[in-house]
């Protein structure tokens, strides 16, 4: 999974405390659109704190009177955090609602309005993150290698939260692999996701091992900022290698499915030896019809500062990054951190 997974700036020795409180860690969603304020569509923005997204999903719909279906969000946040979300729900009509008698521990409503289109999982640009550390060993060396991520970004590892506890999100999926069933659709499918994204980080960490995470090679499959817009690189020339330094450009890796890699040359024989190592869950993966895409292996950071008491030995880290990308995967190249929310809001 990811605490396996090889490190670009070398593991870190400093240490620290995350989420010592549930106000340690705040996300807040970006959303790439303001509401058109008519439509099918019912927009609500809510805070909440220590509450579960599908749970909140759940008492939204039995307010308004509707199937869990018909209630979506466009991603699950951390329970154990300060989170800003959307949810939309499908409405069909005119009719103007009140929500000031939804109530829910943890979760207050911040804004609501009706848009012509429905919140789809993805539907974001990015979350932005306030992520305060405290206990943490070394303030000055965490300084610097803070500097090195914000210039340079992290492995785009998928966090340890995909995988569930324990990794048990991939003992689900060799099972289901193995002939069992599974009818909630939204299980299977987080199943589905953790497998793929084991391979992923794999190719990810076996790329660093052999240094060539940053290596531009004959036969990557580079992707175009700001797009999923992918080609092959059959040549090497000082253009192309500026632009991936200037992060225009970025090296991909496999999201395993059915049908033939992109890569050639040696990136592919990296990325089928790593299939061959998990060749059960490759094969499962193209089984249940998931088709190959690729994904950036460099995740970079934007809106960064940091918030330094060195006194009381605390950071605070502020900083956005795209959606679907982990806040745990800039973290884990910045100290060895401790998750107390493991232990104490069990």
């Amino acid at each position: 999974m990811l605490a396996d997974g090889a490190y670009l700036y070398g593991k870190p020795e400093i240490t620290g405390d995350l989420r010592s409180e549930l106000q340690d860690f705040v996300v807040k969603e970006l959303l790439p659109f303001e509401p058109s304020g008519e439509g099918e569509h019912l927009l609500i923005k809510i805070r909440k704190a220590d509450a579960n997204t599908v749970m909140v999903a759940r008492q939204l719909a039995k307010y308004f009177g509707v199937k869990d279906a018909l209630v979506s969000y466009a991603g699950l946040k951390d329970r154990f955090a300060v989170t800003e979300q959307w949810f939309g729900i499908h409405l069909p009509g005119k009719q103007s609602y009140d929500l000031s008698s939804f109530t829910l521990p943890g979760v207050d409503i911040l804004s609501y309005q009706r848009h012509h289109k429905k919140l789809r999982i993805g539907s974001l640009s990015g979350n932005h993150f306030t992520i305060t550390l405290r206990n943490v060993s070394d303030v000055d060396a965490l300084h610097r290698r803070w500097h090195g991520v914000t210039q340079h970004g992290v492995p785009n590892y998928f966090g340890e939260q995909r995988f569930g506890r324990d990794g048990g999100n991939i003992d689900r999926a060799k099972a289901l692999f193995a002939g069992q069933k599974v009818k909630d659709k939204k299980k299977r499918s987080i199943y589905l996701s953790a497998a793929r994204s084991l391979v992923f980080n794999q190719i990810i960490s076996t790329r660093l091992e052999q240094q060539l995470f940053e290596q531009l090679q004959v036969g990557d499959v580079l992707m175009l900022a700001g797009s999923q817009s992918v080609f092959v690189l059959d040549k090497l020339s000082d253009d192309i290698k500026q632009r991936f330094v200037e992060k225009d450009l970025d090296i991909t890796a496999s999201m395993w499915g059915a049908g033939q890699l992109m890569t050639q040359e040696q990136p592919q024989a990296l990325e089928q030896a790593v299939a061959e190592q998990y060749a059960d869950i490759c094969q499962g993966l193209a089984k249940f019809g998931l088709k190959q895409e690729r994904r950036r292996i460099r995740l970079s950071i934007t809106d960064a500062k940091i918030d330094i008491d060195a006194k009381q030995q605390m950071v605070t880290l502020h900083f956005s990054l795209p959606a679907g990308c982990f806040a745990t995967s800039v973290l884990r190249e910045l100290l060895d951190y401790r998750d107390l929310s493991l232990t104490r809001f069990d």
